[in-house]
């Protein structure tokens, strides 16, 4: 689908040529027992695939641990974070998992604000993106222009100022024929994917309405400000509290609930949304965080058509995480159980027990790196589904209706101004409150 993307102008771009092995017979098994023994002996060889892993904290070392899962021709070679203790643990674990195949030393451990570039430059071949998503448009701009094979977390951006920036880098990486997958783990579990097969082949008949939850507890609470210690900056401190802040998170919309809102948008074949209005706020007080803790989403699709996206972050509520589809014919639902659809024939997956969908991720971007499965490249759907998210969470920042256009052209911008470094002053924007809010 197109974004209409305004001309931006030309950056330089690497002209080193994308990876392509020799031969496709060393792609080995890519079926990962459950249990990893550590491998005591392996041996380098010319179509063996040097990762590198920037942003060390859980969702990065468990994309380090898929990765080295789902092809045992992989080495783990770099890493890089802005802080020194998410090296030490994460290498600490997957040293013990995974051995010999994890090669990085304190030569390839890039540490500080510009260590993505350090490990960029090095000479890895894939580049795992799992940083706070505020640092993302940055990141995959660099790992494009030096020409990397990319796995990139989501969301792609915090911002439609940023979301734009990214949509330039997938231009390139298209022209370049980069291989690019995309943290949507949803799209790579198998029962999802026969599911939204047979929605798409009329199973339910025409959509009429879709309706996601993902209500839970919160992901990271906010310290007290008085547990700040001496000498820790403004940057410092919200970067380690990251999920609360909106500039680095995106808020619970774009960062956690943005799994929901890709599959709506899988569910309605990527025809984004005419418009959609919102509501939201904050119920619990978050120190100083900036995020709302429940918002709702109604996004209107031609011919009347209606998606809903509830997200909540408060404790001690009900919990669910699920997707409900109505059509013309039927329904579907879809949850942590096995999705289901009743309409003229019920139909529940049934299959074997399917492969960890985050591990399938890495198999097919290896396949499609090494020409033995079909070429992978998300960056477009990546980019949409996070304009998605955006447009909600605009909508209930200002009270507003907000429209795709709109939505796409805002000059929203949360970012903080100029170049990042552990200096500088980096002031926290005040709680959005609707009906008054207003993006530059």
């Amino acid at each position: 689908m197109s974004m209409n993307t305004p001309a931006v102008p030309p950056v330089p771009t690497s002209r080193r040529a994308f990876l392509r092995s020799s031969s496709t017979a060393a792609a080995l098994a890519l079926a990962a027992p459950a249990v990893i023994i550590r491998s005591t002996a392996f041996a380098a060889n010319s179509d063996t695939l040097k990762l590198g892993l920037i942003g060390c904290g859980g969702r990065g070392t468990g994309a380090a641990g898929n990765a080295l899962t789902a092809d045992d021709n992989c080495v783990l070679t770099a890493v890089a974070d802005v802080f020194p203790e998410p090296p030490r643990l994460a290498l600490q674990g997957l040293k013990e998992q995974y051995g010999p195949r994890v090669t990085v030393t304190p030569d390839s451990t890039f540490i500080g604000l510009n260590g993505y570039k350090q490990l960029i430059d090095s000479d890895v071949d894939v580049v795992l993106l799992a940083t706070p998503p505020g640092f993302r448009p940055m990141h995959l701009r660099y790992a494009v222009e030096k020409g990397k094979q990319i796995f990139c977390e989501k969301p792609v951006a915090t911002d439609p100022v940023g979301l734009r920036h990214v949509l330039e880098s997938v231009r390139i990486a298209k022209e370049k024929k980069l291989h690019f997958v995309s943290g949507f783990c949803w799209r790579s579990d198998l029962p999802r994917r026969e599911l939204y097969r047979r929605i798409h082949d009329g199973a339910v008949g025409d959509i009429r309405t879709v309706y996601g939850t993902y209500l839970t507890g919160p992901v990271k609470p906010m310290p007290a400000a008085s547990t700040r210690k001496s000498g820790v900056t403004d940057l410092e401190w919200q970067v380690r509290n990251w999920m609360n802040f909106s500039w680095l998170s995106g808020d619970g919309i774009v960062e956690q609930c943005i799994h929901t809102v890709d599959k709506l948008a899988w569910c309605m074949k990527e025809v984004p949304p005419i418009k959609c209005t919102a509501t939201g706020g904050r119920i619990i007080p978050n120190n100083e965080g900036n995020i709302y803790d429940h918002m709702t989403i109604v996004y209107e699709y031609p011919g009347g058509v209606r998606g809903v996206v509830a997200q909540r972050q408060i404790a001690g509520c009900y919990n669910d995480n699920s997707d409900y589809i109505i059509g013309s014919k039927g329904t579907a639902q879809s949850g942590w159980n096995a999705p289901i659809i009743k309409a003229e024939k019920t139909w529940r997956y049934d299959g074997d027990k399917p492969k960890d969908m985050y591990v399938i991720e890495h198999e097919e971007l290896f396949g499609s790196i090494r020409g033995s499965s079909p070429y992978r490249f998300d960056g477009d759907w990546l980019a949409s589904s996070t304009l998605l998210g955006l447009m909600g969470r605009l909508a209930a920042y200002t009270g507003g209706e907000v429209t795709w256009d709109q939505a796409f052209k805002s000059k929203e911008d949360l970012h903080p101004a100029g170049e990042l470094n552990w200096d500088m002053k980096c002031p926290i924007m005040p709680l959005p409150l609707p009906g008054q809010y207003k993006p530059a």
